[in-house]
Formats: structure tokens, sequence, C-alpha cells
């Protein structure tokens, strides 16, 4: 053998393997496969939720003087439509059964009642949601309920506080509003002696949510509490002409805090009562009325919208927007009477027990 031409040769076939396994990966074992095929892309980062704006109005019927109006929804709530319509939520109370037909609560001296149209004239006035848990909801009984039920399902109008059982009656509407997740509850403390138990939703029977029956309102707040950024709730309270909170709505309010509700919110007394924090949530115990066809200027026909800021649980801001009942509807006030009804509106609280800040 002539070494001298195979060493040579030899260190040329050397090279080229060694050029091979540095320009070549190895095949990847099975434990490093299961690892790719394991892996998976990575989920984009949640948006961060930015504050939003909820707008509450009182009471409103389409009684009287109000049910004309329905002939053109688009404008049957006035002026005060266009502060509704500002809000990236706004609510009322609906006052009223929505039939036309049924029997009367026997014995109530004042009963309402209004065409499923009542449902078109606050969806074009900017409405989003509405209460029915007040002491009018069943003013036409069991036949009432029927219709009402009926008024609301064909026209897909969010009601809350009402239903064809407890279950029902108590369920939250619920919406994402900038990437909050906002929950809002009915339900209401007031309510005749004699239609107490014939009104209020059970198991098994359609009515209202009652805030009688504090342990079901209080599992409803947690049960909202799990999954929402914000719960609200909205209540029938306080005592009719009476400006200061009256027991009950002073007993309920941090009960339902202390539960997870982040608002509270709500009327029936026909005037306007304090609104401010307790703790870290924010109270209103009354919003007055609001399209009603009752009203004295100087007490019944004061009103407004209620506006709140509000970041997941923190409610940034309150903005007071008065306005007098005109004609039933209410008018956005100006000037110099505009600034002092502000000013009225925020002494309100000092028998409230409530804070102007958190």
């Amino acid at each position: 053998m002539n070494f001298p031409r195979v060493l040579p040769a030899l260190a040329v076939v050397a090279a080229s393997l060694v050029a091979c396994s540095s320009a070549e990966p190895a095949a990847p074992g099975r434990e490093q496969l299961a690892g790719q095929a394991s892996a998976k892309p990575t989920a984009p980062a949640k948006p961060k939720p930015k504050p939003y704006t909820i707008a509450f109005g009182g009471d409103v019927h389409f009684e009287g003087i109000l049910r004309p109006r329905l002939n053109n929804p688009r404008t049957a709530l006035g002026p005060i439509a266009g502060v509704l319509r500002k809000a990236d939520l706004a609510m009322i109370n609906l006052e009223t059964a929505i039939t036309t037909g049924g029997t009367p609560a026997p014995g109530k001296q004042f009963t309402f009642r209004a065409p499923a149209s009542a449902f078109t004239a606050l969806k074009s006035a900017g409405v989003d949601v509405v209460s029915m848990a007040n002491n009018h909801g069943m003013d036409y009984m069991d036949s009432g309920l029927e219709d009402s039920l009926a008024a609301i399902k064909k026209s897909r109008f969010p009601v809350v506080g009402i239903g064809a059982d407890e279950a029902q009656a108590y369920k939250p509407y619920r919406r994402t509003v900038n990437g909050n997740r906002v929950s809002i509850i009915g339900a209401t403390q007031v309510l005749d002696d004699e239609f107490i138990q014939a009104w209020t939703a059970t198991p098994d029977k359609g009515g209202l949510a009652s805030a009688k029956n504090e342990t079901r309102l209080i599992k409803a707040v947690r049960q909202a509490r799990k999954n929402s950024d914000t719960v609200i709730v909205h209540l029938h309270w306080g005592t009719e002409m009476q400006k200061c909170p009256n027991q009950a709505q002073l007993s309920l309010a941090p009960k339902l805090v202390k539960a997870g509700a982040d608002v509270v919110v709500g009327g029936h007394a026909h005037i306007l009562l304090g609104a401010g924090y307790l703790d870290n949530a924010y109270i209103s115990y009354g919003l007055g009325n609001f399209v009603f066809y009752n009203s004295n200027p100087a007490t019944t026909g004061r009103t407004g919208v209620l506006t709140l800021t509000i970041n997941g649980r923190k409610v940034l801001k309150d903005t007071w927007t008065p306005a007098t009942i005109q004609g039933g509807v209410p008018v956005p006030m100006t000037g110099t009477a505009r600034t002092g009804a502000i000013a009225d509106w925020k002494a309100l609280r000092s028998c409230a027990g409530l804070s102007a800040e958190r």
C-alpha cells in the first residue's frame, strides 16, 4: 500500500463528512417531535377595559296626557332623549303593565297600562333596558302579566325584574361595554300588602322580583358578581313624598354592597332623593318621576338624568342633568336654573348618609 497517496484521500473524505454534519442538523427525536406538536400559539392579550357611561332616568308610564305621544314613538320622550342617547347605556323604571286588556288589580286607586309601542318609544329615545319590578308592573294581574311577557318576547326589548318564574325575574341583563362585563338586576321593595303573594315570582309562578325576599336578591347579586366587572341593582324603593331614605332602604343598601353590588339606583317617592358613595359603591335613593302625567313644578316635577362614568367596579364620576316635567316629559334645564338645580340635587345627600367622593 502506498501510504503517501492514501493519507491525502482519507483527509478529503473526513473533511466532507464534517461539512455535511454541520450543514444538516440531526433529525429530531420522538420527545422533541412530541414537544413541538403540543405547543400552542400564544393567545392575544385581552384588551384592557375602558370607562363607559350609563344614564338613569326615573319612573315612566304612558297614561293620561302621555298616551297620545305613543302615536309618534320616535318623539314620545321629548328632548330628554338627547341626554339618554349620549350614554353608552341608558335605563329607566317602566312603571306600567304592557297590555291593552286584562282586569285592573282590585281595590287599587291607580292602575297603569300601555301598549307594546311603549317599547318602540323607549328604544327610539336611546333606552337600552328597563325594570318592570315595581308596584304597577302587574296592575292588570295575571292576564296582564301574560301580555307583558308576550310583548317583551316579541319586541326583544331588554326587561329585568319580571318573568315567567323566579329565575327569569331575578335574571340580570348582561352586556359588555368597552370591555366591561355589565350585569343589571331589577327588584322591587314596594308592593301593596294584599298583592305581595300574588305578584311575587316563585320557582313555579310568574311575577316580579321582590326585594322583600332579601335572601333571593342577595343570591342573585352574588351570582352576578362571579362573572361580571360591574354589578348594578335597580330597585323600586322609598316612601312617597319623603325626601330622605326610609329605614328599609338604609338597611338594604349596605347588604347589597357587601354582596357585590357596585351601583344601587332606583326610585318610587315621586321626588328626588340623595345620591353618592357608600364605601366603594354608588347609591341613588331616588330618581323621582321622569315621564309622568302628574307633576308639581316645585316637587314632583323636578327630575333629571343621572349619568355615571364607570370602569370595572369603580364609579369614577357622577353627572346630574336637571330637568323639569312639562306636558308629562322631562325638559332639560339651562342657565342659572340648571346651576341651582344641580346644587339642590347635591344637597339632598346630606340626610342620606352618602359621600360626594369615594
